[in-house]
């Protein structure tokens, strides 16, 4: 998130995926080895997804247990109502956008995973549940977070969704003021 490119941040990774080498390998619904309070933002970049419906209200629980009380979560994922206008227009395997490394991105990857990856082996790229950005907002308020602020974007042609949470009740002005370094331009 472009809110993040700057001297002011210290990268801490957190991974399931021990092959990416994270500085800690880890699941979204079990953040043990991240101590309580001790971040200042969960930056979520379109894994969310990739955990059961179920596990997303333990999933956010974490989040906002490692969080410091004046931490943000800055979170991304697809848009699977956009998806699904695709797919109800019969266009479930023509790409809907391609990435910057040039793969193309069909809808059908997007709700279920990213095709080549899955058929190499990764299994950690199949998708297990899906969002619009009601169904993203709401999960936020349920697991505790006061204060949101999102909506439906294009990232380089990709249908995302975008959501930075606050543990803490805020005004409009601070959460826009807060939000925007890192909302996609």
């Amino acid at each position: 998130a472009p809110g993040f490119n700057n001297d002011n941040w210290k990268e801490i990774r957190f991974d399931i995926d021990k092959n990416v080498n994270p500085d800690i390998v880890g699941t979204l619904t079990d953040m043990k080895l991240v101590e309580t309070g001790s971040v200042d933002a969960v930056y979520s970049s379109h894994n969310i997804e990739h955990i059961y419906p179920h596990e997303v209200r333990i999933a956010l629980k974490e989040f906002y247990r490692v969080l410091k009380d004046d931490g943000i979560v800055v979170i991304t994922c697809p848009d699977l109502q956009s998806v699904c206008e695709a797919v109800v227009k019969d266009k479930l395997l023509e790409p809907l956008y391609k990435t910057e490394e040039g793969h193309q991105i069909a809808p059908i990857d997007i709700l279920y995973g990213w095709r080549a990856s899955i058929a190499e082996g990764n299994e950690y790229m199949a998708h297990k549940s899906g969002f619009t950005y009601s169904v993203l907002n709401t999960s936020f308020f349920e697991a505790g977070f006061k204060a949101r602020y999102g909506g439906r974007v294009q990232e380089a042609g990709a249908p995302n969704l975008f959501l930075v949470a606050f543990k803490q009740k805020k005004s409009e002005e601070e959460i826009r003021k807060i939000a925007n370094p890192f909302f996609p331009s």
